[in-house]
């Protein structure tokens, strides 16, 4: 029996915005035992689009599988699997954290160095945006674990193929 190697795959899904598509998608991937680590939708270009990105854990052969099943899904235009040495990727994050004066000033030299941005400050601390991947994200998380955060809240990845280049 062969040992099946499971990871992370990020699949993008080309929908026609109508109602019920994000629940079809999602129903169909997980009637087939796979769980969604992350997914995160928006709108394209065009009016009437949406995009997909989802994250699925398995094997390469479970993922095509799935690939194949979302275009029988009426509103699915496009399903492009994101290779990962091509990936560039990004996620967001919003973290609130308690602070007074000389916490906030240990918190501000933390967000200097990972290029992070205050979008709130009040009397009782702050609310920092990073923007990065996901390890950076994680990491930057990581060092403020030792201050009072009170809520975090991730967009999950966004991701998109490179363009293919000549000298590749």
């Amino acid at each position: 029996m062969d040992d099946e190697i499971y990871t992370d795959h990020i699949v993008s899904v080309l929908v026609h915005n109508n109602p019920c598509v994000l629940s079809k998608v999602t129903s169909l991937v997980t009637r087939r035992g796979f769980n969604i680590d992350g997914i995160s939708a928006g709108p394209t270009r065009q009016n009437d689009m949406f995009r997909l990105t989802i994250v699925v854990k398995g094997d390469d052969k479970s993922i095509e599988q799935i690939q194949k099943q979302l275009y029988k899904i009426i509103d699915v235009v496009k399903v492009v699997p994101i290779i990962k040495s091509r990936m560039v990727g990004r996620e967001i994050c919003l973290i609130k954290i308690k602070a007074s004066g000389n916490e906030k000033h240990e918190i501000l030299q933390i967000i200097n160095v990972f290029k992070a941005n205050v979008v709130d400050v009040g009397t009782n601390g702050l609310i920092v945006e990073i923007t990065g991947d996901s390890d950076k994200i994680d990491s930057f998380l990581a060092l403020l674990e030792p201050h009072q955060i009170s809520d975090v809240a991730r967009t999950g990845i966004v991701a998109m193929n490179r363009w293919d280049r000549p000298y590749n």
